[in-house]
């Protein structure tokens, strides 16, 4: 067992925790794609052997714009690249509401099919999340493997993890999405039938891996309510320091690792692709104005999250919620950035962070200088910056300076000089501007958090604040 309370990194993904451990488990008649549950990648969803050929498809549902749906797809054939493979061909579909049965109906399933045949596509991969029996449908019809958005990204971050935590979540987010997907294996996995009196399927292979499944989900379940244990252990005894904590948010390949790297040479993994980075990086910084702070990089965010993801990854998720103050980074040169500010806002309330403090970043102010003047003025106190080249950096610390005072209440305090122990805990839970003495005791100026300003609240000055 690790340091946190996981196995050893090479007990994570054990033989049992796969689908069925069986090499039949796509149809017959498959085409030779092993994108999917229907591969064999020992941590991924996605046999990287050869670059696959993958056919998008796109649906624009009853109230919806097709240039969203294009945007959307632009965004999964990036997905798709980043997970080792490569779209060659995109199918759009407007319609007012999903088919049960197909998704698309059966009559573009039939042209889907076509196209891929002719492109020899190896897989189909849909934006929008498939239902099991949607997605086991379209594998029939198409004669492949078929995916949704989720699957792909939920491939991504399992290439990508590399912490024990960090493995531990993705796998957690491949059980769950995968569970429900068993159903429709068990006649052809069944065990074959005994002697008399034991005539009949028996115990099917399904009720085996879907017990496994269950096992392993409780386990890592468990192993990560124990890391959040003790991230929340973690957080009390900041917060009963004077340092405060950030947290930088903001969508996938926003900039916001080279922004850690701008601020403390963090040293952290930069690259120009979706998820280059999982694991949450946390370093300590000085203010201009001498405040110390923690700086925590986390992972990026993108449209249509999985909800697998989000609930695997709320054990890390914990250090937005617990901070100080959020700094959004957002991509200036993006097409649609307010998209993609819409899209981090709502995983911040489905983590229940959207009351933390938001200061906003707009990165690469150099490469679209225009953009940048334009976010800014759309968004009081927020600051424009290029994290590569340190442009409008000053600027960010200043911001940031002023937001973290913002938080925090301005108090005049006169302490006996009997009670070392009421200033000794000043110090350490606030930010002590100035400090004198008379004969009723030290005369003190402090920042301190809300929390801490109540605990004092018997030595303050009436009327200050």
């Amino acid at each position: 067992m690790g340091d946190h309370g996981f196995p050893d990194e090479a007990d994570i993904l054990p033989e049992e925790s796969g689908p069925t451990g069986s090499d039949e488990t796509g149809p017959d008649d498959s085409h030779r794609g092993a994108f999917g549950e229907f591969g064999g990648g020992s941590r991924g969803l996605i046999d990287r052997a050869f670059r696959e050929r993958i056919v998008l498809a796109g649906v624009t549902l009853g109230g919806g714009d097709r240039e969203s749906t294009e945007a959307s797809l632009d965004e999964l054939a990036q997905l798709v690249d980043t997970a080792g493979a490569d779209a060659v061909a995109r199918v759009h579909q407007a319609r007012q509401s999903p088919d049960a049965a197909t998704y698309v109906g059966s009559g573009k399933a039939e042209e889907i099919l076509s196209i891929s045949n002719e492109l020899d596509a190896d897989t189909v991969v849909f934006d929008d999340e498939l239902s099991p029996a949607q997605q086991g449908n379209l594998t029939a019809i198409l004669k492949r493997s078929t995916l949704d958005r989720t699957a792909v990204i939920l491939d991504i971050f399992a290439q990508n993890a590399s912490s024990i935590e960090g493995k531990a979540q993705v796998e957690l987010a491949q059980l769950r999405y995968r569970l429900p997907r068993l159903r429709g294996m068990g006649e052809k996995l069944s065990q074959q039938a005994g002697g008399i009196g034991t005539r009949g399927p028996g115990e099917t292979q399904l009720e085996v891996d879907r017990r496994r499944l269950m096992r392993r989900m409780s386990r890592l379940e468990s192993d990560l309510k124990r890391v959040r244990r003790h991230r929340a252990t973690q957080s009390k005894a900041r917060r009963r320091t004077s340092n405060r904590a950030v947290a930088i948010v903001g969508y996938t390949n926003s900039g916001k690792s080279t922004l850690l790297n701008r601020l403390t040479d963090a040293g952290v993994l930069v690259e120009d692709r979706l998820f280059a980075t999982l694991d949450a990086t946390t370093r300590r910084m000085d203010l201009p104005g001498g405040e110390s702070v923690y700086m925590t990089d986390t992972v990026g965010f993108v449209r249509k999250l999985p909800h697998q993801l989000v609930d695997a990854f709320k054990s890390t998720l914990d250090v937005v919620v617990d901070a100080d103050l959020l700094l959004h980074v957002v991509d200036c040169s993006d097409p649609d950035p307010s998209g993609s500010i819409d899209a981090v806002c709502y995983v911040l309330r489905e983590i229940g962070a959207d009351e933390v403090p938001v200061l906003y970043v707009f990165n690469k102010a150099d490469l679209a200088p225009e953009a940048a003047v334009r976010l800014v003025a759309g968004e009081p106190g927020s600051v424009s910056v290029s994290a590569e080249s340190g442009e409008g950096i000053d600027g960010l610390l200043e911001a940031l300076g002023r937001c973290l005072r913002d938080v925090t209440h301005l108090v005049d305090l006169v302490v006996p000089f009997d009670r070392g122990d009421v200033l000794a805990m000043i110090h350490r839970e606030g930010e002590v501007l100035e400090e004198t003495a008379d004969e009723s005791g030290w005369i003190v100026r402090a920042r301190l958090d809300e929390g801490s300003a109540g605990r004092l609240s018997e030595f303050a000055v009436e009327g200050d604040g």
